[in-house]
This record gives C-alpha cells, structure tokens and sequence, in this order.
C-alpha cells in the first residue's frame, strides 16, 4: 500500500497515463513511479531482489562469525542497521532465504551472466551460503543429541518460507523435514497460515512420523525441542 517505488513496463504513451493515475494513491508521500520498456522493468526487478539475497546471505555469515567469536548478533545487526546506506530490513539472521522470487531471480540473472559470458561470483557465493545455512540447524541439532536422533520427537514452528503467508515455495522448512525424517525423528509441525499447502506437499498417509499440530502448544506437548523455520532458526529446548 506505500511502495518505496513503483516500476511500471510499457512504450505505450496511453497506458503510461492510465497506469499513472491508477496508482497515483499508492505514492501520495512523492516516492516515485518509474516507467521502463520491458526489459529494463524485468532486469531491476531481478537486480533487487538478487541484492537482497546477497544482504541476507551476508548477515547470515556475520551470524556465524558471531557464535564463534561469542558475539551478539542481534547488538552487530541493530548497530550496522541504523547506518542509512545499508538500512535494517533484511538483516534478520535465520536458516536463509526461501520462496519462489529470491531463489528463481537469483538463478536467472547468474544464468543471463553466463549466456553473455559473464561470471556473476557475488550471486553465486549468495546462492551457495543460503544452501549451506539451513544444514547449520540440522548440525546444532544432532550435537545438542551427541548424534542420537533416532525415536526423537521435534516440534517445528513455521514452514511457510516467511511469516503471515501461506507461501511453502522453495521454504528451508521442507528440507528441514526431510533432513530430520531421514534421521528417524518424529516432528510435530505447525504453522498459522501454511498448514494446508504444507500436507498437499509433504503428506504421509499411514506414517505417524509427521504430524500436523492443532496449534503451537500442541506441536510442544510432544517435542523434546523445537526449531523455529521463518523466524530466526534457532534451536531451544522445550
């Protein structure tokens, strides 16, 4: 509803003035409507969202210096937030970036690179850490178990790939499961919002091994710990 900016594609001189008076409510504070043709419109919206996987990708490594080094993260994040150029949004630690736009986008403008032979390494190293990250959940949990997690039960919280949708598209959450499933663990699972398209994906009929919760506490009764998958990934006990 109050957009930092809004990119509209067209060469159409009638569409440009239709488009700009239907939106014109959405920029009352002055923050700009930009038209480009449409291959300029399509390469922005792929740069953005590739500079915010790279953001992410980049707290999240801050994250891990932290816990080796001791550090508070939350202090770092909130310290490099405020300074103006770099902004606080995207700078939530977690089990990296999931959904259909960060992982589709990013691959696409790696694979535009290399059809105009060009080597797009930042992107790549994004791609590779968000990769990497959700394991580093799985690792927490199995030395928080020396190893044994066969007959465990597990409550996780969250499996749309972010909070208020019900968006199950590339979310960490389902490798999550598969992950811990494949070790023998039992989970309970909840979600406000992604209930149902999580069971049409990750449906097990006849295995108690995957049970969908009524509610948070009910995932918890049973859970020895729980993982939280679209807010910060952290691993506590219950």
């Amino acid at each position: 509803m109050r957009p930092d900016r809004i990119v509209i594609r067209t060469r159409s001189p009638k569409a440009k003035k239709q488009l700009e008076t239907l939106y014109a409510p959405y920029v009352r504070q002055g923050n700009p409507i930009l038209f480009m043709d449409e291959r300029f419109a399509e390469f922005t919206k792929y740069a953005a969202n590739g500079f915010l996987a790279l953001k992410i990708s980049f707290i999240n490594e801050i994250a891990n210096l932290c816990e080796k080094l001791g550090a508070d993260v939350d202090q770092v994040r909130m310290g490099i937030g405020t300074d103006e150029r770099i902004d606080k949004r995207f700078l939530l630690p977690g089990i990296g970036y999931g959904g259909s736009c960060l992982s589709k986008d990013t691959l696409g403008l790696i694979k535009t690179a290399e059809e105009h032979h060009y080597d797009f390494k930042t992107l790549k190293a994004s791609r590779a850490v968000n990769e990497c990250q959700g394991t580093l959940l799985i690792s927490k949990i199995n030395a928080h178990f020396n190893g044994q997690l066969a007959g465990k039960r597990i409550a996780l919280w969250g499996l749309s790939f972010k909070l208020d949708t019900d968006d199950i598209r590339e979310a960490p959450s389902l490798y999550m499961i598969d992950a811990l499933l494949a070790q023998g663990v039992s989970l309970a699972v909840y979600d406000p919002k992604a209930m149902g398209p999580a069971k049409k994906v990750k449906e097990r009929k006849g295995d108690d091994s995957l049970y969908y919760a009524l509610d948070p506490y009910d995932a918890l009764k049973t859970g020895r710990c729980f993982a939280d998958c679209n807010g910060m990934g952290r691993l506590s006990r219950s």
